[in-house]
């Protein structure tokens, strides 16, 4: 693991430890399990401050589990705030960053519930999956619309009717299997769509092994 945070880091980029869990918004031994694994990053890095983790990358997913299935459930929404604090006020300390996986299903709550999820990171990453795929038979130029008016739709939805210095800001995430060999065109219209929004803070590239693949070709 030194190794390769120093080859990381080397090239200037973040490294962030990924911890995930289906029920960690329960608390109790759930989120004590993850606050553990949260904590030994802390010691690591306390052990190894040239070669550290950069911060903690969350995917909680309490919207697996069967109760939680359905439109506008979001009964789970307050116990995953709390996870998001809990860790937040480990990692924070220790000179982490903490951000988070979320689906849109949680930015489609009231004003109450997206400022109850805002304000508890500094940052999540929206999952903005199955916008487009390989075989709707669009070109690239209609997939960068679609891109870019969902993602619009969803950073206006977000933060629809909240005001204040301490929400999170957004990432967005791709993922490869939706745009195959056009993703890096999709990525771009991201930026070139959002980049004066206040909100926006850049694009993730989720990876399904394919810079891996192209590499070893």
């Amino acid at each position: 693991m030194i190794r390769v945070t120093k080859v990381l880091h080397k090239s200037d980029i973040k490294v962030e430890a990924l911890l995930s869990s289906e029920n960690a918004d329960e608390g109790g031994k759930h989120l004590e399990k993850l606050l553990g694994e949260v904590q030994t990053i802390v010691r690591f890095n306390q052990q190894n401050p040239a070669d550290r983790f950069d911060g903690i990358h969350l995917d909680i997913e309490p919207q697996q589990r069967p109760e939680n299935k359905g439109p506008g459930n979001l009964r789970f929404l307050p116990g995953l705030a709390q996870a998001y604090r809990a860790i937040r006020n480990v990692a924070e300390p220790g000179g982490m960053s903490v951000d988070a996986d979320i689906q849109n299903k949680l930015l489609k709550g009231d004003a109450e519930q997206r400022k109850l999820l805002l304000s508890s990171l500094s940052q999540f990453t929206l999952m903005m999956y199955e916008v487009s795929s390989p075989n709707d038979g669009d070109d690239a130029a209609k997939q960068a619309a679609k891109v870019r008016d969902a993602s619009k739709k969803f950073l206006d939805m977000a933060y629809d009717g909240l005001n204040g210095q301490h929400l999170a800001k957004m990432v967005i995430g791709l993922r490869t299997p939706d745009y195959e060999g056009r993703l890096r065109t999709m990525l771009s219209a991201l930026d070139e769509s959002n980049q004066s929004d206040p909100h926006y803070a850049g694009w993730a590239r989720h990876s399904y092994n394919d810079t891996l693949t192209a590499v070893e070709k």
